[in-house]
């Protein structure tokens, strides 16, 4: 029986990455930087990474998603595709922060800081005693901790890398992951009564 295959994608930062693996080996990566346009660019995308594999949906066995932080919108597109996906195909979705993406296969201990917008980042620490989320501070206010490392793997490879491995327990459904409230507010007044 052939190794389970994992469809990894993230349009969490401005990108629209996908990978297609099959165990360790990448069968396809395609990666395009965009600051928006993802959700009518991710399906088309996605179609065209499985048919050069001569794969199709039915193929995958996991689904894997970045989840931020990152673009508000962006995540939200990328968390609603693979849930949608993943309750039609009837296989586990996973989802995947960017910055437990960006510390894979790197030596623990570590730190990976992400930039966000204005002077803001995303950091988490990996190894002993480490935070088990990111939070979020101005770049020049990091507190003391491992020196920052880059990312060794593109983020689709690295989130569907971590999809296949969480396979047999993908845990909770995937959700957005925020570091901050959202920019927009709900609306002041009241909804407008809707007659039966």
């Amino acid at each position: 029986m052939p190794d389970p295959l994992a469809l990894g994608f993230d349009t969490s930062a401005a990108h629209c990455a996908a990978a297609l693996l099959r165990g360790d080996r990448i069968l396809g990566h395609i990666s395009e930087e965009m600051t928006k346009g993802q959700a009518e660019r991710l399906f088309p995308l996605l179609e065209g990474l499985l048919a050069g594999a001569g794969l199709t949906w039915r193929d995958l066995g996991v689904i894997g998603v970045g989840i931020g932080p990152g673009n508000f919108t962006g995540i939200r597109i990328a968390v609603a595709a693979a849930r949608g996906l993943a309750l039609s195909l009837g296989i586990p979705a996973v989802g995947v922060t960017a910055t437990e993406a960006a510390s894979l296969d790197l030596p623990r201990p570590c730190r990976i800081v992400l930039p966000l917008r204005a002077d803001q980042v995303a950091w988490q620490d990996f190894g002993q005693g480490a935070g088990d989320h990111p939070q979020q501070s101005a770049a020049d206010a990091l507190p003391p901790g491992p020196t920052p490392a880059l990312p060794r793997v593109p983020p689709a490879v690295a989130i569907a890398r971590i999809a296949l491995a969480r396979r047999a327990d993908p845990g909770p459904r995937p959700a957005p992951f925020y570091l901050r409230p959202a920019d927009a507010a709900p609306a002041r007044d009241a909804a407008p009564l809707i007659l039966p």
